[in-house]
Formats: C-alpha cells, structure tokens, sequence
C-alpha cells in the first residue's frame, strides 16, 4: 500500500501531511501516518485550524477552561492552535533527531490579517516560538511584500520559517534572497546557522485552477490543449531557481557556515479538477530535496495508485518556459494571475480566521459559567 510513498521518499521528497487536529492526534492517528505511510512533518494555516476547532471534537474542555478565565478570543484561539502544534511536535520528535531537524517539522501560521505589517510580523512570530517552546516549529510567514522584511529578521534571531502563499518566480526568488539575508544576520549575531531551518511553500493548483478558467475563456482548441500545464511549468521553474541560488557563491560562504539549504515545498497539491489525475501534483513534482504537503485524500490516493518514476522536474525547464509564453501569448498576464492567487490566498485565510473567531467567541459564551 505505501510502496509509492516509500519510492517518494526514497527520491528525495519529503511526505508532509496537510492537515492537523486534536482527534488525529489523540485518536493515534497522525503517529500511524508517521509509522505506516512516510509522513515527516505537518503543515497546519487558519483554514485547516477553523475546520478542526468548528468540528467541536476534542476541544470542549479546552474551552470550557478558558471561559471560565474568561480569556480573549485572540488568545482562546492561540493557545488551542498552539497546544495541536505542541503535540503534534512531541510526536514528530523522533523524526526531527533522525533527520537531523530537517524534517519532524510542524508548521503554524502568523495571524493572517497581519500580512501586511512587518512589524506585527516579526512581533507574532516571536510570540508563537516561544509559545510552542519546541525546536521542531516552523512559523509560517506570508511570502507578501511586507512579509519579505520580517522572514530576514526572524531567520536572522534564529527562528525557523515556513514562508508561504508564494506564487510567482520573481517572488519566490525574494523570498529566497530574504532567507540569506536572514542567515547572514544570522551568523553576524552569532548564531549556530545549522539550526536553523526554512522552506519555502510554492503553491501549485491555484495556479491551474485560475488560468484554466480563462483558457476556457478563450475557449480555442489552442487554449484547451494548455490546460493543466501551466501549474507544473511554473512550480519546475521555480526548483530550477532553487538549484541557481543554491549553488551561488554567496551560498558557498553560508554553505561553509553549516547553513542549511530552504527547501521548496510544494503547497495546495490537492487536485482541483476531476480531470486530472489525483497525483497530478505529486508524481509529476519529484525531485530531490523537496517537500510535499498533502491532504489526507491525496496522500492515500498516492500510496493507492500513483506511479513515481523518477525525478519529472529536472530536464523540464525548456518545456516549461514554453508553456507559460503559450499562456501569455494568448493574452493571459502571469503577472495578473500570480497577483492575483496571492491577494485571494490572504483574503482565504483571513477569512478562515475570522470564522475561526466568531465560532470560538459563541462557544466561549455558551460555555462560561454563569454568574453568582
């Protein structure tokens, strides 16, 4: 049953499961992932927390604790979202000391409707290392503009990042840029660069989801033999720019320092259209030192059927140069899409969290102990 994953991880690719919540941990569920299907880490963001807390399930005495102190909703929410996290660290220990702390990794995410404010940024993200208080967190940073500053200085007070939400080239090449920046702060302060660790979270089927809507547009037998490619393009050309700034001499001399590479982590690998193959986003995604964060649907349908032949990302760089220039040739703007996908994608999350909010605010009422 998990030969496949078992080939995945043998190729290079780390198996990170999207998704986390009290039942899967308490139920020894996510410790059987760990055990049976190759899973290595854990990538959690505010809509995978809202669908799990709004579920009620495991979390109604953590709830009824905090109406009786009577606590903020923000902070409600923190430290259930925190507690997952620190659980879900504790079980994936063992991994983290086999692998080195590469992998073993849960990610949490930095309040979303602070996209925007670096400052806030940093402040949160310092926040949430300490609450977590294990070594195998990555906080989750938002590839945004303003998002760019604060991953070079949390990196830089040795705090390990999962940047996020990234969509374009030119962006992922920043993000990138700020990593090193952050570890040449880093090792100027002092810091043991070995560990710290970063990924960086280039998200795959939004891109087709967005650009096969207006290939359809364009309805031509030309625009529908372009469905479905421009996804993989853009994610190869992005681990073709991993492999360009990860053998520069800049880092040679943070090589030298014991620095780790930031892995590319392919995101939102769940495919969209019933069209396509159910692995679309992982068999044709493998090359080594990578990781891929799946729902749970994916990852069994992967263990189920999905065939690993290989490393499908590197000799395809010309192939995919081509397909997104025959995006853009019929008159669909990269630069649009990818602009796009990340201001819905804070706009998802915001909106996850703000649910998340409004449901934990009712059950804090409903729950607080009457008065007298």
């Amino acid at each position: 049953m998990t030969d496949a994953l078992k080939r995945l991880s043998d190729e290079g690719v780390a198996i990170w499961l999207d998704d986390l919540s009290r039942k899967r941990i308490a139920s020894g569920n996510l410790a059987e992932l760990i055990d049976q299907s190759h899973v290595v880490g854990v990538t959690t963001n505010p809509s995978i927390f809202q669908k799990a807390i709004s579920s009620g399930d495991g979390y109604e005495q953590q709830l009824a604790d905090l109406a009786a102190r009577k606590v903020t909703v923000d902070e409600a929410i923190r430290m259930i979202t925190t507690a997952d996290v620190r659980d879900a660290a504790d079980i994936l220990r063992p991994v983290f000391d086999s692998t080195d702390g590469q992998d073993g990794r849960v990610s949490i995410e930095v309040d979303p409707r602070l996209a925007h404010d670096t400052v806030a940024t940093i402040a949160e993200a310092k926040q949430l290392a300490w609450l977590v208080d294990r070594p195998n967190t990555l906080i989750k940073i938002p590839a945004t503009k303003a998002g760019l500053p604060a991953i070079t200085e949390v990196i830089g007070l040795g705090i390990s990042v999962n940047v996020t939400l990234i969509f374009s080239l030119e962006r992922y090449r920043a993000v990138m840029d700020a990593y090193l920046a952050g570890l040449e702060k880093a090792r100027e302060r002092g810091l043991d660069l070995s560990k710290i660790h970063s990924v960086a979270s280039f998200f795959v089927s939004r891109v087709d989801t967005e650009i096969d809507k207006r290939l359809d547009g364009i309805g031509t037998d030309e625009a529908k033999a372009l469905k479905g490619k421009a996804a993989l393009a853009n994610a190869r050309l992005a681990y073709e720019a991993y492999e360009e700034v990860f053998s520069s001499e800049r880092w040679a001399a943070l090589d030298k320092a014991q620095a780790n590479k930031q892995r590319p982590l392919w995101a939102s690998t769940g495919v969209k259209d019933p069209a396509y193959k159910d692995t679309l986003y992982v068999v044709d995604l493998v090359a080594p030192g990578t990781v891929n964060t799946m729902p749970e649907a994916t990852l069994e349908a992967t263990a189920d059927h999905g065939e690993v032949a290989g490393d499908t990302v590197r000799g395809t760089y010309e192939q995919s140069r081509a397909e997104l220039a025959a995006v853009e040739d019929l008159g669909i703007a990269y630069d649009d899409v990818v602009q796009l996908l990340e201001d819905e994608g804070v706009e998802k999350f915001e909106a996850s969290w703000n649910d998340l909010l409004g449901s934990t605010e009712a059950e804090l009422k409903r729950l607080a102990p009457s008065e007298g």
